[in-house]
């Protein structure tokens, strides 16, 4: 693989990484809680990286082309934001809440990120739409090759822009209780909406 694909692909994977959604939501909301970035951000990492030992495996083609398995994920990940939106909006998280909850886990922490990127098939749709268009098959580079080098690439990406979005929501947000509120309420609305969407869109299609 050549370095001005995988140029191009960093560029289009920054895009995406960079546009808000379930991830990103999350990642605020537990920058909110004071040491639980980190947790949180291995956890989104653990989903993706579940993803990207799929894709290498090409399961994904599989996935893609099994009408019923890619709709019972999208049921149970729109579900599962629902979920989790709903407890974000029903308990918003502020600074000096975070230090009242500090009994939450790092490993609970993490679960939940892995189940907010693990069980989103927008991740899954990453893979085997975006990856292939990266993939030359006769670079002399095994195609599970070429896929485990963007794969890394990717999940560098996440790594760092998800860390920087919930280091930057406790920095901020830290003395501002009223604005973490805010956010926070934003950040399960966000899930929510995900949720139905992703629900509408695999009922109507």
């Amino acid at each position: 693989m050549d370095t001005t694909t995988l140029a191009a692909f960093l560029v289009v994977d920054l895009l995406l990484v960079f546009t808000p959604g379930a991830d990103w939501a999350y990642a605020i909301s537990a920058g909110l809680r004071d040491r639980s970035v980190v947790p949180a951000v291995a956890g989104l990492l653990t989903g993706h990286a579940a993803y990207a030992l799929v894709a290498v495996a090409g399961v994904a083609v599989i996935v893609a082309g099994s009408p019923a398995a890619l709709t019972a994920l999208t049921v149970a990940g729109a579900g599962y934001l629902l979920w989790l939106g709903w407890g974000v909006l029903r308990q918003p998280v502020t600074p000096a809440a975070a230090e009242r909850g500090a009994e939450t886990s790092a490993l609970r922490v993490l679960l939940k990120g892995a189940g907010t990127s693990g069980l989103n098939p927008k991740a899954l749709l990453l893979y085997f739409s975006l990856f292939p268009q990266f993939i030359d098959p006769v670079t002399g580079w095994p195609v599970a090759a070429q896929t485990g080098l963007l794969s890394t690439v990717h999940l560098t990406v996440c790594a760092v822009v998800y860390l920087a979005v919930g280091v930057l929501a406790r920095t901020v947000l830290a003395t501002r209780p009223s604005a973490a509120r805010i956010v926070t309420r934003v950040s399960g609305a966000m899930m929510i909406a995900i949720g139905a969407l992703l629900l509408v869109e695999r009922l109507a299609a």
